[in-house]
């Protein structure tokens, strides 16, 4: 099976094209781009294919990586893989930055993780992993004080971006690796369509003393 797996959810842009049957990367795209995912995706996607040396019609899924993370930029990710799959007659899985984050942890030590990431505004983003890379429970967005308690509680390897919010010794793994969400692409139940995995709403309301009645 061949993967082309998308990652928009945070500063970085990335596309890789992934052999599972070979368990390896036949070849990745991407920067650290900070903005512009719409307007630059395509470009590495198009990269990523030329340098496996495969047509777009080769690939037999689609994966991208669902959040949680840059509200606009998972809209491109999950937008692009959605279009891609419907086009080439392929089905698509979501991928959430909690699940990618987890199997990077569990690779050399497969114990349970909870994942702890900063979700800014004095509150964490956060969920749990048994050790065998399935989830413990709902993500969850809380509180710094609240995160932390639910933290301390578990016997748990502490994984993310929450430490200094938190002020335990969490590891940063560092960014989601866009290979390990082609990974888990290859391996997960297709289902419904990849949606956003948004824990917060979006920052932008309707004014809704200007909105039109509806007839």
């Amino acid at each position: 099976m061949i993967v082309l797996a998308l990652d928009t959810a945070a500063s970085g842009c990335y596309a890789v094209v992934y052999d599972a049957s070979a368990g390896r990367e036949l070849a990745r795209a991407g920067e650290e781009i900070g903005r512009g995912h719409a307007e630059q995706l395509m470009g590495f996607l198009t990269k990523a294919l030329d340098r496996a040396a495969l047509p777009l019609s080769a690939i037999d899924r689609f994966a991208v990586s669902v959040g949680p993370g840059s509200f606009t930029g998972i809209r491109v990710g999950v937008a692009a893989v959605r279009g891609l799959a419907l086009a080439c007659g392929k089905p698509a899985v979501g991928i959430t930055t909690f699940a990618t984050l987890a199997a990077m942890a569990q690779r050399s030590d497969k114990t349970p993780v909870m994942v702890l990431l900063d979700a800014k505004r004095d509150e964490v983003y956060g969920q749990a992993f048994h050790a065998d890379g399935n989830p413990d429970g709902d993500a969850f967005l809380l509180p710094v004080d609240e995160a932390r308690r639910r933290a301390q509680g578990v016997s748990a390897r502490l994984i993310g971006t929450a430490g200094a919010a938190l002020g335990l010794d969490v590891g940063d793994l560092g960014p989601a690796d866009i290979g390990v969400v082609a990974m888990l692409g290859a391996r997960a139940e297709p289902g419904e369509k990849p949606r956003p995995l948004y824990l917060r709403g979006p920052d932008a309301k309707p004014q809704l003393g200007f909105a039109l009645a509806r007839a």
